[in-house]
């Protein structure tokens, strides 16, 4: 079970019956997002855009509401401008990209990591692949990535999501709904991100589901059904 202590160990065996009741709970009713979770695994969000996924990791490192603030911006910026290959953003004038998105740092993030993934292979979908199979978690702030300025960790394990990795992205709000279940198995939640990451993946596997499942979870279980269904339709439409 990974880097967890006996102790840890010992609990999720205890309560692992529990556990896995409430995360089958938790999925029964987002089946749809196995789909969307499929997709991202296979690199092919946004009709395998890989421009609008660096776009979309730099916009969500922010915080602000994905599906309010976000997706809409994404949406305006490929309709704007068109942009398919990497080469291009990697040319782009921020000057001109703030007229959709004012924070210079996302563009740069955006930006810098087209730049560096240009250097991986002339096929975007390819190279953003190729750096997520050598990315690592330990250590991920001497990623070439993760050492672009605005690359948090957050973005970091967003981009190895969409690149094909299994994985899970530590902030407020999977940590949230995650750690409610958690406590009602009578699981503590790791405090550290590195080892939260670490954990969910874990506990994914030990319940026979997935990480990013977990992730993607947790953002639509905020909202009531009715939004919650429209969500996942935009989802699966992007």
């Amino acid at each position: 079970m990974g880097d967890l202590s006996g102790d840890d160990r010992e609990s999720l065996r205890r309560f692992s019956p529990r556990l896995k009741d409430l995360i089958d709970e938790m999925l029964a009713d987002l089946q749809e997002i196995r789909i969307h979770c499929d997709r991202c695994l296979r690199t092919e969000r946004y009709r395998g855009n890989v421009v609008l996924m660096l776009v979309d990791a730099s916009f969500t490192s922010i915080g602000l509401n994905y599906f309010k603030s976000i997706v809409p911006k994404i949406i305006e910026f490929r309709d704007r401008f068109g942009m398919r290959s990497l080469k291009e953003l990697a040319n782009a004038k921020i000057e001109n990209l703030v007229e959709v998105w004012r924070n210079r740092r996302s563009w740069s993030v955006a930006i810098e990591s087209a730049r560096y993934l240009m250097t991986l292979s002339e096929n975007d979908r390819e190279a953003l692949r190729l750096w997520a199979k050598s990315s690592r978690l330990e250590n991920w702030e001497e990623d070439p990535i993760g050492k672009i300025k605005g690359v948090g960790i957050i973005t970091y394990q967003y981009l190895r999501m969409m690149g094909g990795i299994d994985t899970v992205m530590p902030d407020k709000i999977v940590r949230r709904v995650l750690s409610e279940i958690f406590s009602e198995a009578g699981i503590e939640t790791p405090k550290n991100d590195v080892e939260f990451i670490k954990f969910i993946e874990m506990i994914a596997k030990q319940c026979n589901c997935r990480a990013i499942e977990l992730c993607w979870a947790s953002w639509l279980l905020q909202y009531e059904e009715e939004e919650r269904r429209r969500y996942l339709q935009i989802l699966n439409d992007l």
